[in-house]
Formats: C-alpha cells, sequence, structure tokens
C-alpha cells in the first residue's frame, strides 16, 4: 500500500502505550499493509504501528527474508541471554549493545482473527523484544546500562 514515514524520538507518539485492536476494519486491513511495505528494506528487521505514528497493537518484520506481521502481540515467553549490538529505526545511527533473552515467543492475530504464534532464537528472539517493547512505549535505549544509557541520551540531544 505504503511506505509510511518513520516517527523518531522523542516523538511522544513512541512513549505511549498502544491499544489493543478490537476488530479487523479495513483501516487495520491498510495499516499492516503499510506496516508490510515499510518493513521490506534492507536492514529493517521489525517496525511497530507506533512508529509510523499509529497507536495500535502490531508489528511487522523482517528477518533473514521472512516477513510476516503481529496483531495484538503478547510476549508469552523468553529464555536464555544474548548481548549484542541493537537499534533502531526511530533512534537513527545510535547502536548499542542491548542485555536481551535469547528466544523469545509472542502470541497474537492475524488479520483473520486466528491464533498466531511467532518465535524464535538471536536477531528473531530480539526483534520480538523490540517490537513488544515498541508496543508498550518503550525504546532500547530504556535498557541499557545506566552508564551507556546517559551517554546515548547525551549523544541523543546533541544530535537533535
Amino acid at each position: 500500500m505504503a511506505l509510511r514515514e518513520i516517527r523518531v524520538i522523542p516523538d511522544p507518539v513512541l512513549r505511549t502505550p498502544c491499544e489493543p485492536i478490537t476488530t479487523i476494519t479495513p483501516a487495520v486491513r491498510r495499516l499492516i499493509a503499510d506496516l508490510m511495505d515499510t518493513v521490506d528494506d534492507p536492514g529493517r528487521a521489525g517496525l511497530s504501528a507506533n512508529q509510523i505514528g499509529v497507536g495500535l497493537r502490531a508489528f511487522s518484520y523482517n528477518i533473514e527474508g521472512k516477513l510476516g506481521y503481529v496483531i495484538n502481540p503478547v510476549l508469552v515467553e523468553k529464555r536464555g541471554e544474548q548481548y549484542g549490538d541493537e537499534g533502531c529505526l526511530s533512534v537513527p545511527d545510535l547502536w548499542y549493545k542491548t542485555r536481551r533473552a535469547d528466544y523469545a515467543k509472542v502470541r497474537g492475530i492475524d488479520l483473520d482473527g486466528n491464533t498466531i504464534v511467532v518465535e524464535g532464537k538471536g536477531l528473531m528472539g530480539r526483534m520480538l523484544q523490540h517490537e513488544t517493547d515498541h508496543l508498550d512505549g518503550h525504546i532500547y535505549l530504556d535498557r541499557l546500562e545506566k552508564d551507556v544509557r546517559r551517554e546515548a541520551m547525551r549523544r541523543l540531544r546533541s544530535d537533535h
């Protein structure tokens, strides 16, 4: 449908928890199409609805050539640990080592209202946690160690 502009911090939509999608309307179908089109770009792993200015619980993903989406995702399981570089389309040009569970699983629905489960380790696990954080009004910088987070916020202020 359309490539949408990515919202960047300090846009308040990124800090606002998203509302559940209660009915699959034509607007929701357009939102999912836009999320899919916008994430389908090299270097993009995931994209939440609030990153394109829509305060609804949905995200799309593009991991190792596998494109998909989840409506009303809930993080239902995570285990193990990984500590590696993480970035965000809404926090351009800043990459920091971030601690996450290695494995994550989310449950949600598709456009037909069917339950879907998306799970994975490594990059997939990281993306699932990152995008559900977005839908709860959090950005990955919130998860950084205190001194690293302070440096990141200082860099952000000087860049904007």
